[in-house]
């Protein structure tokens, strides 16, 4: 017993400096935020409290929803396109026995790559007067003559979540893969031998193996899709008219531009109870796959 608690005491040790900090750069923070949240402070004076007027304020701000409406649309677009492209891109890797590594590489080197550096990429390359409209026009294909794919409010958004979404599928496949080689061949086997062609195998063997996997990749897509940051600021700022703003936009610009951070902290809050409800629904899901 005495051998045991001197362990327990060792752990609970070597515990704490990491609990500390966690404690320092998370809780103290968030603590802080919901109390800020009920006053009026512009982040360098004494706050004021104002009790529920910020959150009154935040249902009726039309910037508000339309900023949450499209971190929605975030949502939407990434729940489909790279989680259809990273199953499609995991399953054909799977079945390659020759060359797979070379493959893995090249499909996550666009994850590791600085988003200020994917940004500049893509901006030259949907450049309407230096980029791919300009190359297609030289060899007289001008279906792309006068579009603007950052300036204009009607592609703005859809043109951010490509370039995100040409970062971000890579890690995808790569999460898939490995989960996919996890599988016991003997199910393909016994697929192949039933009949089974590539859409059975996928279907009926694949998905029911990489399920956990699978409701983990839609975890982390969703809250990343709800504090999406630096793509919509490093390509447009929120703009065209609005068309590419988002909630993380909106707290950044509140808090240091207008000098609301009490207001700007009641945004935050409402984003994280969004986050938190996704964070809560997939858990559920995963408890109950694991189950």
């Amino acid at each position: 017993m005495r051998q045991r608690r001197r362990s327990r005491l060792i752990a609970i040790a070597f515990a704490l400096p990491a609990l500390a900090l966690n404690l320092l750069v998370i809780a103290g923070p968030a603590v802080s935020s919901i109390v800020y949240s009920f006053t009026d402070w512009n982040g360098i004076t004494s706050p004021e409290f104002v009790g529920l007027a910020n959150w009154s304020r935040l249902i009726a701000d039309g910037a508000f929803w339309n900023a949450i409406g499209n971190n929605f649309v975030y949502l939407l677009l990434f729940l489909t396109v790279p989680l259809a492209m990273g199953l499609l891109g995991a399953f054909m890797l799977a079945r390659i026995r020759r060359g797979a590594a070379l493959f893995r590489v090249v499909y996550f080197i666009p994850y590791l790559l600085v988003s200020v550096i994917t940004a500049q990429i893509w901006r030259n390359i949907l450049d309407p007067e230096f980029g791919l409209a300009a190359a297609l026009h030289g060899i007289g294909i001008h279906w792309l003559d006068g579009v603007y794919f950052f300036a204009d409010k009607r592609f703005a958004l859809y043109s951010v979540a490509f370039v995100d979404n040409w970062h971000f599928w890579g890690f995808l496949v790569v999460l898939f893969l490995a989960a996919m080689q996890g599988i016991d061949s003997a199910q393909y086997e016994a697929a192949r031998i039933d009949g089974a062609n590539a859409w059975h195998e996928f279907r009926h063997v694949v998905l029911p193996g990489i399920r956990p996997t699978l409701t983990f990749a839609l975890t982390i897509i969703a809250i990343g899709s709800m504090l999406v940051y630096d793509y919509p600021f490093i390509l447009t700022q929120g703009g065209p008219a609005g068309s590419t703003d988002v909630a993380s936009l909106l707290v950044n610009r509140t808090a240091f531009l207008a000098r609301d951070a009490g207001y700007a902290s009641a945004i935050a809050l409402a984003l994280s109870v969004l986050s938190a409800i996704f964070l809560v629904l997939f858990g559920f899901l995963r408890r109950r796959e694991e189950s």
